[in-house]
């Protein structure tokens, strides 16, 4: 029986390899979007094309236009304008519901409670209202994976801070604090699990209609990556998928207590993780530290028509 996820993202290239491997594998009950990687007219935009591209008919909710407290910068310099890379792409047919994200996040898992998989990948203003709005939401969900932080503070947008909980860092401290039990992805795992340019290419080369269209919108980042040297792909939002979807795959996992750093002028939007128990909170955090490379890739290349 397939997993039914309900995806809170904000598509963005690597969101959309994900969103790829998601539809490959599981049922997706909703798309919940957020601004993060670029505003909220493209995000939206972006999963209703790639619903498109896989004759899904899910319900795509705009939610959060902005973070819950201070003004963010975006990740358009990786992405593209659009997020997905300045393709070109045609607009969609479809239309985004008119419900909020965030209610919509409360209705479903009032309507289908124990049954769904909540996956966050992106910054986390809409789940925190849904928290804020519904303090009991948690209990209503199978299980919460984040893709978010650095947790031993080496990041990718300050020096401490990942994007997803430096876009918004008040929303990630009311998910963090009101959730008792969640699975963090962060980015630094990331990094360990990058994947060659040329092996990814491989796959955009013998994949099916999902390839020629990631390859489009893939095309700056690919070439982000070529001017600074860099081997290869780290692709955030793929990784926590593989986790959501192949639980088995992670190899090492700690659990312990994580918080969110809101006040610190260098620190800002940092995952403070109590490594050696210092402050006597329970672990409200699973961090997957290592997966199995090649199932991780596995799921990718199938995602693409690849496999």
């Amino acid at each position: 029986m397939k997993q039914v996820l309900l995806i809170d993202t904000d598509p963005g290239v690597d969101d959309a390899l994900a969103l790829l491997m998601a539809y490959d594998r599981a049922d997706v009950a909703a798309l919940t979007i957020a601004a993060g990687n670029v505003g909220l007219g493209h995000t939206v935009a972006n999963a209703l094309r790639l619903t498109e591209l896989v004759a899904a008919a899910t319900p795509v909710h705009a939610g959060a236009a902005e973070p819950l407290v201070r003004p963010a910068d975006d990740a358009a310099f990786v992405h593209g304008a659009d997020g997905f890379g300045d393709a070109g792409l045609p607009s969609a047919q479809r239309q985004a519901e008119a419900e909020h994200g965030a209610l919509a996040l409360i209705r479903l898992t009032r309507e289908r409670p124990g049954e769904l998989t909540l996956v966050a990948l992106g910054p986390l203003t809409n789940l925190a209202l849904a928290l804020h709005l519904d303090p009991t939401l948690p209990q209503r969900v199978a299980r919460l994976v984040i893709m978010g932080g650095a947790v031993t503070g080496r990041g990718n947008t300050t020096v401490p801070a990942e994007f997803n909980i430096g876009f918004d860092p008040e929303a990630a401290h009311i998910v963090f604090s009101g959730w008792p039990q969640f699975e963090l992805v962060d980015w630094e795992a990331t990094m360990r699990h990058g994947i060659t340019l040329e092996r990814f290419e491989s796959w955009l080369a013998a994949g099916d209609a999902r390839a020629r269209f990631y390859d489009a919108i893939s095309r700056k980042i690919r070439g982000f990556m070529r001017e600074r040297g860099r081997p290869g792909l780290v692709l955030a939002d793929a990784l926590a998928m593989a986790v959501v979807l192949d639980p088995d795959c992670v190899t090492r996992a700690e659990h312990r207590h994580v918080a969110i750093e809101l006040d610190g002028s260098l620190t800002r939007g940092a995952t403070v993780v109590d490594w050696e128990g210092r402050n006597g909170k329970p672990a409200n955090a699973r961090i997957v530290l290592e997966l199995d490379q090649a199932r991780f890739e596995a799921l990718i290349a199938a995602a693409l028509g690849a496999a």
